[in-house]
């Protein structure tokens, strides 16, 4: 029988948690739900505030069926926030947005990655954040990107903006920029500048274009996440990758001293300790105090 568990005063079914969703650590449906619930709630919860959610959904684990979705889900508890979003000039979309942590272990029980916008349900397409997804192409891995970052983060702060940096949960890097509200297109247009002068400036290292041909041994510097179309997987989440990383937020100190891969791999079971040492290495992005203008770009 499915467990019927409250939560907040919703009730909710939560299925199948002995079963394995990550064969290789033998995490199961429960361990994650437990991470979702216990570990990483509060923190999580500010990062998806007032944003419309995309699912990447992995039910049977990171080695069976994976699918995107943007529309809510059938059976989407009618208590769930659902937002009207634009999807272009003539229609609206409709997308869940986790507002409480009732929604989140909904949400979390279907076997989800979390992936957010730049900007919030209520001002579509006006940015309050700027992304850098860094990514890097074999042989380079993390450490290379976290020379890119390290360069970005002096480029931006010539501009008088402050970068916060987190893995991507899979092998790169995300460097994240709260700004006042802008339009999303200003922030792609000045994301794509700094990417040019990232290459312009370590050619041996970076690659601003998409192009697989160009990407061996560089890290791609990804600017398009501004796009307002576009979503990145939102801090804290799990991923659908061989075992259970999380998108973690991590110090500038761990960026600098990055010698290896593995240092800046971190699961589910490391989230607890991280965020007792060091609390929400992104709180920043969820204060409007922090928040600096976007630079015009010429």
């Amino acid at each position: 029988m499915t467990p019927i568990t409250e939560v907040e005063g919703r009730r909710l079914a939560l299925s199948n948690l002995d079963k394995v969703l990550y064969p290789a650590t033998g995490t199961t449906k429960g361990e994650v739900l437990h991470y979702y619930a216990v570990t990483a709630a509060d923190a999580l919860l500010a990062h998806l505030h007032d944003r419309p959610v995309s699912f990447l959904r992995y039910p049977d684990g990171p080695d069976g069926q994976r699918f995107f979705t943007k529309n809510p889900p059938p059976g989407t508890p009618s208590w769930v926030r659902i937002a009207e979003v634009p999807r272009h000039a003539a229609q609206q979309n409709r997308q869940v947005v986790v507002q409480d942590l009732a929604s989140l272990m909904w949400a979390a029980n279907l076997v989800v990655e979390f992936h957010t916008p730049q900007w919030q349900a209520d001002a579509p397409g006006i940015a309050d954040r700027m992304v850098f997804d860094l990514d890097p192409g074999a042989p380079a891995t993390v450490v290379e990107c976290c020379r890119v970052a390290l360069w970005l983060r002096e480029r931006l702060a010539a501009d008088g903006l402050s970068a916060y940096g987190k893995t991507s949960g899979s092998k790169g890097l995300h460097l994240l920029v709260p700004l006042e509200p802008a339009p999303a297109d200003r922030v792609s247009a000045y994301a794509k500048r700094l990417a040019v002068e990232a290459e312009r400036d370590l050619p041996e290292l970076v690659v601003h274009r998409m192009t697989r041909a160009l990407r061996p041994g560089k890290v791609f510097v990804d600017f398009s996440q501004n796009a307002a179309a576009k979503t990145t997987a939102t801090p804290y989440t799990l991923r659908a990758t061989a075992e259970p990383t999380a998108s973690a937020p991590v110090t500038w100190a761990e960026i600098e001293d990055c010698r290896t891969p593995a240092e800046l791999v971190f699961l589910a079971a490391d989230m607890g300790g991280r965020l007792e040492r060091y609390g929400d290495l992104l709180a920043p992005l969820t204060d409007p105090d922090r928040a600096r203008p976007l630079p015009a770009v010429p």
